[in-house]
């Protein structure tokens, strides 16, 4: 279908083109030219009539093309003396030119300057901007030669021509009947699809809505036709009009081009390398908007250029490569673009293509056709997604049928394998739920043999403790009796004085007994024996008071408690385990009343206090002075406790573990690793955290964090 299409578009246009290369409507001009290039722009007159370096135009054509130029161009014309007619004008049949300056030599001498002919410009529908000027009926009497000064921002394309009143009007009648043509046209394509874009809602409609527009506009500005019905001669917009709508042409051909070949898929690449096609067409208008009009013009005329390359190699390999059927439709309205162009570009050099009125309108007549082949595509994009959505639709439907057949199938099988299966895990829950039992008893035995293991270690360091005391008041006993006993002897000594003997002899004897003695060493001594007594005493009465708090190990009910006393008691009673160069930092905060079981949390205590104590005892190499900080503060209506330790530390493998049941780093025997999993345990049954700050060789440091009110 495509290949039919491109190849009928292809043969129309070669039969036109032949047409066009017989066709006689331009006029027979018998002009003579030589032009002058000005690149000051400021040559008089008088100066262009003396120059010497006139160059003489040596084709028998009428067009003349400069290209784009920073001067002004001067052209000398000479008129062929057989040519008659007495209604005669002088033209230039382009609608781009800035100035135009006619000046008329006369064969006497003269020079007279010659004013536009408005009224024959404005009695037709033609562009006000198109140079007419009357030429004498007798002019081959009086005119020895005619001078124009031209100047334009853009493209130097000048065909100029003198013919006759009629011959212009017949011949500008016959072109804005081609234009309004191609207006129509372009307006049913712009009205038929903005429809569809309200009715579809695909932004490809949107932008190319849009393009319609702006090929249009481009075409008006070309022509002259926007200066006569939509903006000023003379205008900025005026000036400038063929550049913006043409760059904004092709801003909008790259976004449609993205949006129908979906580039950002398919082509990648290619989608980067418009977005830099897209930036320097904002560049071009960037450079407008600067007054850079020469700069916009050559990079609208390369982007241009290189335009029609890019989308018809796209629209190829989309096409033929990724099997996007619509893309063959904007292929081939591409190529007949690409084409009408060529041919376009080949009529202003007069090469192959004269330069007449079919040529002239060669462009709007391609872009005319790519603008309905477009749609084409859009339609067919439409009907290509339609299709592939039907497929896809058959296709699920087959697959939903098939899974239905498959699910009926493997519901049997699995219905006899969820039986089978079912029998199988009755089974095995009853060896679990045997087995679950064991491992609770065997838990149980566990956690038993650690709190024997505890309580071992609890009753040898009451013992020791108690012993020490205990031995204060053992071993002042003794003395404090011989003491006793001699100061029971003085007083015997002065009951016994005799009224009536000698009483000074008798005082005599008894002071000198009284520094046998040494009476003030026996008072010292009396003093200190009873203060170790006492001190004993105190020490037994704060080890019972600790036991005493320590002993509420068993106690399970939630009561509140003041946990700096917990750790007090702790400390005491693990005393013994203290080795003498360990320093014991105690930095105890004022701390509210916590809802807690006593004994649970006096066990946590104690697991965390005897780890910090053995981490220490078992550094290979030990410090003059190891530290053990025990810390507590009240923060965010939560208790903070830290047990800080200068021992050995952990890796951070050991780290991760140090939690999970029956794991540890000591040797055989000397631990069941369950230690720190019931204090793990304790602590989340009280719904509070526990935190380990560790580095190996440096210490550890447990941060327990409990709710005031759990």
């Amino acid at each position: 279908m495509i290949k039919r299409l491109s190849l009928l578009v292809l043969l129309c246009l070669l039969s036109i083109l032949g047409f066009s290369q017989t066709d006689q409507t331009s006029p027979e001009n018998p002009l003579q030219f030589s032009y002058l290039e000005d690149n000051t722009s400021s040559l008089s007159i008088q100066e262009a009539l003396n120059s010497k370096d006139f160059i003489s135009h040596k084709s028998n054509s009428s067009l003349l093309n400069f290209g784009v130029a920073n001067s002004s161009y001067w052209v000398k014309i000479k008129i062929d003396s057989n040519f008659k007619s007495n209604d005669a004008k002088l033209y230039i049949d382009q609608a781009r030119l800035d100035l135009v300056e006619n000046y008329f030599v006369y064969t006497d001498g003269r020079i007279v300057q010659k004013s536009r002919n408005q009224n024959f410009s404005d009695k037709f529908f033609l562009s006000p901007k198109l140079y007419f000027f009357d030429v004498p009926a007798n002019h081959a009497t009086q005119i020895n030669e005619i001078f124009l000064k031209v100047n334009t921002k853009e493209i130097y394309l000048l065909p100029i021509y003198i013919s006759a009143e009629s011959d212009i009007i017949a011949r500008f009648f016959q072109r804005d009947m081609i234009f309004s043509f191609y207006t129509g046209i372009m307006l049913v394509m712009f009205l038929y699809n903005l429809f569809l874009f309200f009715s579809v809602r695909d932004k490809s409609y949107i932008y190319y809505v849009i393009y319609i527009l702006l090929i249009w506009l481009s075409q008006i500005s070309i022509q002259g036709y926007g200066v006569k019905f939509f903006w000023g001669y003379k205008s900025w917009l005026d000036e400038n009009s063929v550049v913006i709508f043409s760059l904004f042409t092709i801003i909008f051909t790259t976004l449609f081009t993205q949006a129908f070949l979906n580039t950002k898929i398919n082509t990648p690449r290619a989608h980067r390398y418009l977005n830099i096609y897209f930036a320097f067409a904002i560049f071009g208008l960037i450079c407008l908007f600067f007054k850079q009009h020469q700069i916009a013009f050559i990079i609208m005329q390369f982007l241009t250029t290189i335009g029609a390359f890019i989308a018809l190699s796209l629209a190829y390999y989309v096409y033929f490569k990724k099997n996007f059927k619509p893309a063959g439709y904007y292929l081939t309205a591409w190529s007949v673009l690409l084409f009408g162009a060529i041919l376009f570009i080949m009529k202003d050099y007069e090469f192959l293509v004269p330069y007449n009125d079919f040529s002239i309108y060669l462009l709007q007549l391609t872009s005319s056709i790519e603008v309905m082949l477009l749609s084409f595509a859009l339609a067919d994009k439409i009907n290509f997604f339609k299709q592939e959505n039907e497929i896809a639709q058959a296709q699920a439907l087959n697959a939903s049928l098939e899974n239905q057949k498959l699910i009926r199938e493997q519901n049997i099988f699995l219905e006899k394998k969820v039986k089978e299966r079912t029998e199988e895990l009755l089974s095995a829950n009853e060896t679990l739920n045997v087995t679950l039992n064991n491992l609770k008893e065997t838990q149980s035995q566990l956690v038993d043999a650690e709190k024997m293991a505890t309580l071992g270690q609890l009753t040898a360091g009451i013992a020791h403790e108690i012993n020490n005391p205990i031995n204060f008041v053992t071993s002042n006993i003794k003395p404090l009796e011989l003491d006793i006993n001699d100061l029971k002897d003085i007083i015997d000594r002065y009951e016994s004085i005799d009224l009536e003997k000698d009483i000074p002899q008798q005082i005599a004897e008894i002071e000198a007994f009284k520094k046998q003695i040494d009476l003030n060493f026996v008072n010292q001594e009396i003093n200190s024996l009873l203060s170790g007594i006492s001190e004993g005493a105190k020490r037994t009465a704060e080890i019972i008071r600790s036991l005493r708090n320590f002993s509420r190990l068993d106690e399970n009910d939630m009561k509140p408690i003041d946990l700096n006393e917990g750790l007090q008691s702790t400390l005491v009673l693990l005393r013994n385990n203290i080795p003498s160069h360990l320093k014991i930092v105690k930095e105890l905060g004022n701390l509210p009343m916590v809802e807690c079981q006593p004994g649970k949390i006096n066990q946590v205590f104690m697991n965390l206090i005897s780890n910090a104590i053995q981490a220490i005892k078992s550094k290979e190499v030990q410090a003059e002075e190891e530290y053990l900080v025990i810390k507590s503060w009240y923060e965010d209506q939560q208790v903070k406790i830290s047990i800080k330790d200068s021992g050995t530390g952990m890796s951070e493998e050991t780290k991760h573990r140090i939690f999970e049941p029956f794991f540890t780093t000591k040797d055989i025997g000397e631990g069941t690793g369950l230690g720190l999993s019931i204090v793990f345990s304790i602590i989340e049954k009280h719904k509070g955290s526990i935190e380990v700050n560790t580095k190996l060789q440096e210490g550890t440091e447990f941060i327990i964090t409990l709710n005031v009110n759990p």
